[in-house]
């Protein structure tokens, strides 16, 4: 990330334009000591940082440009139940026992979403629910075979099937054969979480630099040195949570995510037209592999996400690239006006599970691969624990399997592209 980028303001966006003015953070200089450096104040950092703060830890928190500025202030704003990868892929290569406790770590950080919103007073436009669509009559199968599964092997009764014929109570579009809604999730405004989280931590003591890229690390006997532009830091452990901005600070890291590109729309107001579209007020995403996801804001817009590029690029006019995928879901708004369109990063890992780790006295958590508000809070139990003695939850997720992407640097979004051809066509039938 350039310098002139780092130093512009959040990126035009709807989430940034309906926050109001979010406090400026002094970059740091000088020498600071710590008992932990946490790099990245995205959802992944904050998460961290309060948790240690609570337990008594000094945390400085540094990012390279404000808080929230990434994916954690840009993303779809749906809190969901698991991981992009789903339980079956964890349980595979850890076993029920294992899987069966991360599958309770994410339905705790379900439960503390809500909490911390309560207990810090957060004005984020929570709301209760989330409905995944099938769009094919094929995949209506994927949906029941979900709830069953839930309930019978991970222990969770809380899903209701909704079939065809009851649809235009949730969601009101033809696209759609069959729906399955979740209880526990929901949907919020990122940036204003991101921004509340970090008033959170501010307040049990944690120190946020705004605008200091970290640029390096090294060891200094039992000590990690962490440089910045015109600062240092030296702390007792090292948290990496910049995920797709972590660069150079950590290329065994880096080469573990690619980064891709995902863009989103927000329409005009639609008063009592919005309610109608989904009554339910959920959030809802489709059983695609190129999925398409959307949400009501608290203000009446439609927030309308999908797409992807595998080659870090963005459209040119994110708002007409957008258009056909919101007119084939909605077909009754083609003459609405869009008012927003922005887009940012995710970071994906080749398999799509969790790269959680430690190594020294230098832990990380990345690769949520677009699924990440829920799976985030889980990160920050988990690393936060660790630091403080029990790396138990961390083991669990070391275990998981995350190799490099293949092709390098250069040539591993291109391939993913190219594989991701086949089941985008898949997508058709």
């Amino acid at each position: 990330m350039s310098l002139n980028a780092r130093l512009q303001p959040y990126p035009a966006s709807y989430y940034a334009a309906s926050v109001a003015d979010a406090p400026l953070r002094p970059a740091l200089h000088g020498e600071v000591q710590a008992d932990v450096c946490v790099v990245g104040a995205g959802y992944t950092g904050l998460y961290t940082a309060l948790r240690l703060a609570e337990a008594g830890k000094r945390v400085v928190m540094l990012d390279a440009s404000r808080v929230g500025w990434g994916a954690s202030g840009r993303n779809g704003g749906q809190a969901i139940l698991g991981f992009s990868c789903d339980m079956p892929p964890i349980e595979a290569q850890l076993g029920r026992d294992e899987a069966m406790q991360i599958w309770q770590l994410v339905r705790d950080a379900a439960g503390e979403i809500r909490q911390r919103i309560a207990r810090h007073q957060i004005d984020c436009d929570w709301q209760d629910g989330h409905l995944w669509t099938a769009v094919l009559p094929r995949r209506v199968k994927l949906l029941t075979d979900w709830q069953q599964e839930a309930s019978e092997h991970w222990g969770y009764t809380g899903l209701q099937f909704i079939p065809k014929h009851d649809l235009g109570n949730w969601v009101d579009s033809p696209r759609y054969q069959a729906a399955l809604y979740d209880p526990e999730a929901g949907h919020l405004h990122p940036l204003k979480y991101a921004l509340g989280l970090a008033a959170a931590a501010e307040a049990m003591g944690v120190v946020i630099h705004e605008h200091s890229p970290a640029i390096r690390h090294t060891q200094q006997g039992n000590q990690v040195i962490i440089d910045t532009e015109n600062g240092r830091v030296r702390a007792d452990a090292l948290v990496l949570a910049a995920n797709v901005y972590l660069g150079d600070l950590d290329r065994e890291r880096s080469r573990r995510i690619l980064p891709v590109g995902t863009f989103m729309v927000a329409t005009e107001p639609l008063g009592e037209r919005g309610a109608k579209l989904v009554p339910s007020r959920a959030c809802v995403t489709d059983n695609q592999f190129v999925l398409d996801y959307f949400r009501l804001s608290s203000d009446g817009r439609l927030l309308f996400g999908g797409g992807c590029t595998y080659l870090g690029g963005m459209p040119r006019d994110i708002k007409a690239a957008m258009r056909p995928s919101l007119d084939r879901v909605f077909p009754q708004l083609k003459d609405v006006k869009l008012d927003y369109g922005w887009g940012g990063l995710i970071d994906c890992t080749m398999r799509r599970t969790p790269d959680f780790g430690q190594r020294g006295n230098v832990c990380w958590a990345q690769g949520f691969s677009g699924h990440g508000v829920i799976p985030t809070c889980v990160a920050g139990r988990v690393l936060a624990s660790a630091i403080l003695g029990d790396d138990s939850h961390l083991r669990r997720f070391m275990k998981l399997s995350n190799p490099p992407l293949p092709g390098g640097r250069w040539l591993a979004g291109p391939m993913e592209a190219a594989g991701k051809t086949w089941y985008r066509l898949r997508d058709l039938f």
